[in-house]
């Protein structure tokens, strides 16, 4: 009897988490393909279906613009971000030297802090650097704001690569950056489709720091786009909102589905620590 009722308290649970999570997106799906224009006239379930709201989401704003951008922004991120936390944490991982740890307690204690915390500094550097109103800037604050919230993550994979492989492509005349490229980095393939991965996605959902660094409508990404469509009195397009959130969760759900068991596999062996 004890058995039972846990296994229906289980599933119980399961299906009440799923309702909570499955409901606004099968509603922002629909809305989508709903004919009004702001959320207090859209429903659940629209009585007339249309694709205007994807046409005017292309042909009356700037989405493709905002697309371009972010996706520009993204990608650039990725890369840039996962070289400085593949080599940090490698070097961590590595090597030994005075003050290690203090790095990486640093490394701990910086990644507990939100980056908008430190919006007022930065907005008065980048002034300061005439980087406002670039995407360039949201690059350089992605990449090296990922460094203490990865570093120890990958660190953690990369201490279950035995360093004697290091220790043997050594004796065999191998360089220290040579064995880093060519036999730590194809072997630890889970943890960077994870870190990439993540460091992708976070432009397309961060609003405080592209809201904050980017001036003009061209230079927007998708998340202040989108955003400025249902903000003031006048742009209550709702609608024309959810097609646009339906349009970036179609890559990015295609991505997750791609790079799934690299993903689970990153974050399994990541968390591993000494």
């Amino acid at each position: 009897m004890k058995k039972w009722i846990k296994m229906v308290l289980v599933n119980l649970e399961l299906i009440i988490m799923s309702i909570i999570v499955i409901v606004p997106v099968i509603w922002v799906v629909l809305s989508s393909f709903n004919t009004s224009t702001s959320l207090a006239t859209s429903s659940l379930i629209p009585k007339d279906l249309t694709f205007n709201n994807y046409v005017e989401l292309f042909t009356k704003t700037k989405f493709a613009t905002w697309f371009i951008n972010t996706f520009t922004i993204a990608c650039l991120n990725a890369v840039v971000a996962v070289l400085l936390v593949l080599i940090t944490a490698w070097v961590l991982s590595r090597f030994n030297f005075k003050g290690k740890k203090a790095g990486l307690m640093t490394l701990l204690i910086l990644s507990m802090f939100p980056s908008f915390l430190s919006m007022t500094a930065i907005y008065s550097l980048f002034v300061a650097l005439g980087l406002i109103g670039k995407p360039l800037s949201l690059v350089i604050l992605y990449a090296i704001g990922a460094v203490p919230y990865n570093v120890w993550l990958v660190k953690g994979y990369l201490d279950g690569i035995s360093i004697s492989i290091d220790e043997a492509a050594y004796i065999d005349g191998s360089s220290k950056l040579n064995t880093f490229f060519k036999i730590i980095l194809p072997m630890s393939k889970p943890i960077i489709v994870y870190c990439a991965v993540s460091q992708f996605m976070f432009p397309w959902m961060d609003y405080i720091l592209p809201n904050l660094i980017l001036t003009g409508e061209k230079n927007y990404t998708v998340a202040v786009g989108l955003y400025s469509l249902i903000t003031g009195k006048e742009n209550s397009y709702f609608t024309i909102f959810a097609a646009g959130a339906v349009v970036i969760a179609i890559p990015i759900t295609i991505l997750f589905l791609i790079f799934q068991r690299y993903l689970a596999q990153g974050i399994s062996a990541g968390a591993s620590k000494e």
